[in-house]
């Protein structure tokens, strides 16, 4: 999967790095440039691991030299107190990519994690759980990488590439019917979101075949699936947490959507340290990013 990636995996990295490291690591200058070494990541809580390929290209970015051997996978879940991998090059260029390395890690982990967490708590339920646009800038690529990695799935990438009719929209185009009309005349899924049950209805009537519920109390989301006959799919939106998302996946809806997958996240705390031995071992870099 990182594979489709790639590109935006270095992309991610050259800028995160350019904003770290500017005209040069002042603080790494007090290492002797030839000294080598290794260092280790470690976790220090359970979570959902994610972003070893942003990891792994922090540190060939800075130095083509660092090797890594990782001791889990993205997609992994990760005791507390675990290693994660280890690290061994030039400790300059180690310590420089350190922080940009481990931002990435512990920011992608923790959407993995928080995703895991809500596909656990609708276990046995038809529904699924969705992510939403609400990402952090620049990273919204990553982040549905690792909400897919936690076990949920994607909505639209951005803009370009589905149509979510939304109540500013059926303002502008002229209602409901117009907008769905308009709508269809381009090759893209389309969505309505709709707000109260005889918009809904409305939709229906007009054709539309996948409908975002929004902020639908219970008996609401009852009422809509009750409705529906499962003549469109049917999104959950608003109000969505852990200690609501089972009972809204109880209604029949069939997607729930989650803004906290990727905006409402604690970073998973990770920390890197240098091995005491300093002597450079000999170990084979068998990471299945090696090259990123």
């Amino acid at each position: 999967m990182l594979d489709e990636l790639l590109e935006e995996v270095q992309r991610n990295v050259r800028a995160a790095l350019a904003e770290d490291i500017g005209s040069g690591d002042a603080t790494a200058r007090l290492i002797p440039p030839k000294k080598t070494g290794t260092a280790i990541i470690r976790t220090r809580q359970k979570a959902i691991l994610c972003g070893t390929g942003w990891a792994q290209a922090c540190f060939r970015q800075v130095n083509q030299d660092c090797n890594m051997h990782w001791l889990a996978a993205d997609g992994d879940e990760i005791e507390a107190g675990s290693i994660l991998c280890r690290i061994q090059g030039p400790l300059r260029d180690l310590l420089t990519a350190e922080r940009t390395a481990i931002n990435f890690l512990q920011t992608l982990s923790a959407t993995s994690t928080r995703t895991r967490q809500y596909v656990d708590a609708i276990k046995g339920t038809p529904a699924q759980i969705y992510d939403t646009r609400k990402t952090l800038p620049g990273l919204r690529l990553a982040q549905k990488y690792a909400v897919r990695i936690g076990g949920g799935n994607n909505q639209r990438i951005g803009l370009y590439d589905a149509i979510l009719i939304k109540e500013n929209h059926i303002s502008a185009a002229g209602g409901i019917q117009e907008a769905l009309a308009q709508a269809g005349r381009f090759p893209y899924p389309v969505q309505i979101e709709v707000e109260t049950l005889s918009q809904m209805e409305e939709a229906l009537r007009h054709g539309a075949q996948s409908i975002l519920l929004d902020n639908f109390t219970l008996q609401q989301l009852h009422d809509a699936v009750r409705l529906n006959q499962h003549q469109a799919i049917l999104e959950a939106s608003g109000g969505v947490n852990l200690d609501t998302v089972r009972q809204i996946a109880l209604t029949g809806v069939d997607r729930i959507s989650v803004g906290q997958l990727t905006k409402d996240i604690g970073a998973i705390d990770l920390s890197m340290r240098l091995e005491t031995s300093q002597a450079d071992s000999a170990f084979f870099d068998i990471s299945p990013y090696s090259k990123g």
